[in-house]
């Protein structure tokens, strides 16, 4: 069964108000109707067999942005991924690795958040579908390349045990300078972070709108 969680913004820490207001925000666009001050939030603490699954949050076991501690964690994944994202490593090439270990872990939301925010961004359809098969494809550089043979190596660590080869460093090297390594390899522990949160909780990819968490970084 699912319940209704009222955001009550008056009572939210105000390092928490921001992140309140952003789901406020999200469910209006869904088409939810704020009938408290603040605004009526779906989500619930259930099995898997409660009927149909759709929207960003509404198949999530538990909401994590509106707890305390996982507003807290939240918050900080957002500040690192800006970290990256202000670093030199191109942003292209960011949103190339995260979907490929999204790809490879199953994350919906993570998928329909990045393809969405690449698309954005001026990428092109050829290169968004073919970066599951990147290996047999022509339209990506040597550095892209590079990089996704690292999310890949880096993200099936369990399946190859040697973690990520010779071979690929060397590449990596060739390619990047230390900053850029730097916020490679964070990106790709980061991603497979965010991967398993969201996997593990049941959140569902297909309602994300480019730029709808940009907030929590400010």
């Amino acid at each position: 069964m699912r319940t209704a969680m009222t955001v009550d913004l008056a009572a939210q820490p105000k390092n928490q108000r921001r992140v309140a207001v952003d789901l406020c925000r999200l469910q209006r666009r869904r088409g939810g109707d704020p009938a408290q001050p603040g605004c009526q939030q779906t989500g619930h603490l259930v099995g898997p067999h409660d009927g149909p699954r759709h929207g960003l949050l509404e198949s999530a076991t538990v909401d994590l942005i509106t707890n305390e501690i996982g507003a807290k964690i939240a918050k900080r994944f957002a500040n690192v991924s800006l970290v990256i994202d202000q670093s030199t490593l191109p942003k292209a090439t960011q949103e190339l690795v995260s979907l490929r270990a999204s790809q490879i872990n199953g994350c919906g939301i993570c998928l329909d958040m990045h393809a969405k925010e690449a698309a954005a961004a001026g990428e092109t359809a050829v290169r968004l579908h073919l970066v599951a098969a990147w290996r047999e494809s022509t339209v990506f550089t040597d550095a892209e390349q590079a990089a996704l043979a690292l999310a890949e190596e880096g993200t099936r660590l369990a399946d190859a045990h040697h973690g990520v080869s010779d071979e690929t460093w060397a590449q990596v090297r060739k390619h990047y300078d230390d900053d850029q390594v730097a916020a490679l390899v964070s990106l790709v522990a980061l991603i497979n972070a965010a991967n398993r949160i969201n996997v593990i909780v049941r959140n569902q990819g297909g309602s994300y709108q480019p730029g709808m968490f940009a907030s929590m970084t400010s």
